[in-house]
């Protein structure tokens, strides 16, 4: 495959009144996220984040190795790089410190040389992919497909039994404590 291919990356538009699904991978696809601990200090930072920078969080799916969001800014002038900031970096700055104390053997995996400087990277560089939603049954298609990824994956048999989704929330059984955002009337209009 040409080198030109492999690093395309869809670009997201910081577009008022669009949510964006967001999608971050673990560093080289390793399964950081495959814990419970590691997940709850995610939904913690997604949680921060969404205060902190006025973001509805409308549906989420922690799967081991990357995380998709679907979030729409309350503000008009918004930029999706900063709140994926400030919800990678806080995880970041928890799991390395737990991994260096519990599991040093996967320091070595998670380490790159940059010159005289050694850092281990917990997510993947870069800001990850990014696509903008404008319709309600869009969103909708995007909701389904992101809860429906523990299934494809084998992981559940109902997308609501898998602990780090808001499937659950969806279904009013929720596993876990982050609670999605409503989805104001006039997105899901359209899908009805």
């Amino acid at each position: 495959m040409d080198y030109r291919l492999r690093q395309y990356r869809p670009r997201g538009y910081n577009d008022p009144g669009h949510a964006h699904k967001l999608t971050c991978s673990c560093y080289r696809r390793y399964p950081l996220l495959s814990k419970d601990r590691s997940c709850e200090w995610l939904a913690n930072a997604v949680d921060f984040a969404r205060h902190e920078l006025n973001y509805a969080v409308w549906a989420y799916v922690f799967m081991p190795d990357h995380v998709h969001l679907i979030v729409w800014p309350r503000a008009r002038s918004y930029n999706d790089s900063n709140f994926l900031k400030r919800v990678k970096e806080p995880v970041s700055r928890e799991a390395m410190p737990y991994l260096k104390a519990h599991a040093p053997e996967w320091l070595p995996r998670l380490r790159v040389q940059r010159g005289q400087k050694v850092e281990h990277h917990f997510w993947q560089p870069g800001r990850g992919y990014d696509r903008n939603i404008e319709q309600g049954r869009t969103l909708r298609t995007m909701i389904d497909y992101i809860h429906l990824n523990p299934v494809r994956k084998g992981l559940v048999t109902q997308a609501k039994d898998w602990k780090w989704s808001s499937a659950g929330w969806f279904e009013g059984q929720p596993l876990n404590e982050l609670r999605p955002d409503p989805i104001p009337f006039d997105w899901l209009e359209e899908v009805v």
